[in-house]
């Protein structure tokens, strides 16, 4: 066989495996595809495996079969009380149907964006029938069953099964949110200058009343004291006015002697008194002992 035979072969083999190569197509256990002959859809494929096609005639787009998630950004809504709210939603949905899928959105980018809008729409139009009351009542799974049956519906028609619509996060906006931090501090601070004056109040009262009771105390042990002090007095006079009775005559002594020490005990004293006076009775009636 000369070398023009093997290129020749060699050609031929290589058109036969691209052929075939084109003519084979695999759909995974997670997919789901649809034949496209000229963009127009021949045949629905969803069970997996080795599947053939006609080559270079037909290609084959592919959908994901499983439960997919939704998350889009949150959005304002206004409620039935005129309340603002940032709600923050997500979805949870499955191409049931590639076909209408295929005819509606093509693909699963632009199926995003529709359902994304479908789902605002259905949040904006339930919650703006509701208050904030009863969005945080009882009634909120009620909602959120209205809101998935609303989404259901819409999204049947692009071929889209929704499991599943949950609001994550429902928040005041932020300006509000400020506004009402602002107003909850300045009723805080309120508060606590009404409490503060009730303590000082509450204080100044309890502090006045021990003062009162203070001075009634005092009042009563210096009243005590001087009766105590007076008894203390009236014994010692009468024990004095006894001890006198008994010796009058020593009793005037010692009293002079108390005297003297009293006159003559400060050296810077001076006293002009006649030498015959009373105060010197005892020194002229006393004579010096002799030997």
């Amino acid at each position: 066989m000369n070398d023009k035979v093997k290129i020749y072969l060699g050609v031929v083999v290589a058109l036969i495996i691209f052929v075939l190569w084109n003519a084979v197509y695999i759909v995974n256990q997670t997919e789901q595809a649809i034949v496209l002959q000229f963009g127009e859809p021949v045949r629905l494929v969803k069970e997996p495996g080795l599947k053939f096609k006609t080559p270079f005639i037909q290609n084959v787009t592919y959908y994901d079969n499983r439960l997919l998630n939704l998350d889009p950004p949150a959005q304002e809504v206004v409620l039935n009380d005129k309340k603002r709210l940032d709600v923050d939603s997500f979805t949870r949905y499955r191409i049931i149907d590639p076909l209408k899928f295929y005819q509606t959105v093509r693909n699963e980018y632009n199926a995003r964006e529709r359902l994304a809008a479908i789902v605002n729409s259905s949040v904006r139009k339930i919650l703006g029938q509701i208050t904030l009351t009863e969005l945080l009542s009882q009634q909120r799974n009620q909602i959120m069953k209205q809101i998935s049956e609303a989404v259901k519906a819409d999204a049947e028609q692009i071929g889209v099964s929704v499991a599943d619509v949950r609001i994550r996060r429902a928040d005041l906006p932020i300006d509000v949110l400020q506004a009402i931090n602002a107003r909850m501090k300045t009723e805080r601070e309120r508060d606590a200058k009404e409490f503060r004056a009730q303590g000082q109040q509450e204080a100044q009262q309890i502090r006045s009343q021990a003062d009162k009771e203070t001075a009634i105390i005092v009042a009563e042990a210096d009243k005590a004291a001087q009766i105590i002090r007076g008894e203390g007095d009236e014994q010692a006079i009468l024990i004095w006015n006894n001890a006198a009775n008994q010796d009058p005559e020593f009793y005037a002594f010692y009293r002079s002697l108390e005297a003297y020490r009293k006159a003559l005990a400060n050296g810077e004293t001076s006293l002009v008194i006649a030498p015959d006076g009373e105060f010197f009775d005892f020194f002229s009636q006393s004579k010096a002992p002799r030997r």
